[in-house]
Order: C-alpha cells, then sequence, then structure tokens
C-alpha cells in the first residue's frame, strides 16, 4: 500500500487498485494533478485494508485483478460503508455492476476520468 501525501482535509483522497503496478503508477500520477490524494493498493487484500484504516472518498479500482474483480471488491466495501461511491475502470465493463457506482472506460482521456471523479464526489457529499 503507497500514500500520497495529501495536503488538507478537503482534498478528496482516491483509493486507486491495480494489479498492473506501471499503471497504478501512471494513474496516481494523473489523479493527483487532478487534485486528489492517492492512496493505491495492488489487490483486494491491500485494497481492504486501506479502505478501513483511512479516510476513502472514492473508490477506483481496474475490473479484472489477478485476485478478484471490481465488482466482488465493491460488494465488500459497500458492505462496510455503503456511502463510499465504486468506480470501475477497466477496459471492458463487467457483466452486471451489482455495487458498482459507475463504469469508466480506460480509453478514455485523462480529462474526462477527472471530470467524471469530481462530478461523482461533488454528488455523493450531497
Amino acid at each position: 500500500m503507497n500514500r500520497s501525501m495529501v495536503s488538507g482535509p478537503d482534498k478528496p483522497v482516491i483509493l486507486c487498485i491495480d494489479d498492473n503496478a506501471v499503471a497504478l503508477d501512471i494513474r496516481k500520477m494523473v489523479l493527483e494533478q487532478g487534485g486528489f490524494g492517492v492512496i493505491t493498493a495492488h489487490d483486494a487484500s491491500e485494497a481492504l485494508a486501506a479502505f478501513q484504516a483511512n479516510r476513502i472518498d472514492l473508490v477506483l479500482s481496474d475490473h479484472l485483478l489477478k485476485d478478484t474483480t471490481g465488482v466482488e471488491i465493491a460488494r465488500q466495501m459497500k458492505q462496510l460503508k455503503p456511502a463510499v461511491p465504486v468506480v470501475l475502470y477497466s477496459g471492458a465493463p463487467p457483466e452486471t455492476m451489482g455495487p458498482v457506482d459507475c463504469f469508466i472506460l480506460k480509453t478514455e482521456p485523462p480529462e474526462y476520468l477527472l471530470k467524471r471523479l469530481h462530478d461523482l464526489l461533488r454528488r455523493s457529499r450531497n
């Protein structure tokens, strides 16, 4: 698990999950440049530990992970903190969204990703 420096209590914190270390590092950089604090996790157990131990405002997860799926992670996280939005960010949509709040294709430009995440956070705080 890797926690970025989060400056100020109002900066939204995103838990970003991906088993591909390079993709995770790039996504972390994009999110930080977009104004987010970022905590990263490489698998489900790391993600759940981070989710329970930190203030998380939104979860951004790849869908197909080595040990589980993003839908399954969303199910487990929603049992713990139902109000936290969970977004799948993947190359193909899941067969069912289940408890997932939003799906974004990885082919979308970074600006689109950042706008959608800011919009979701704004809605979840109201």
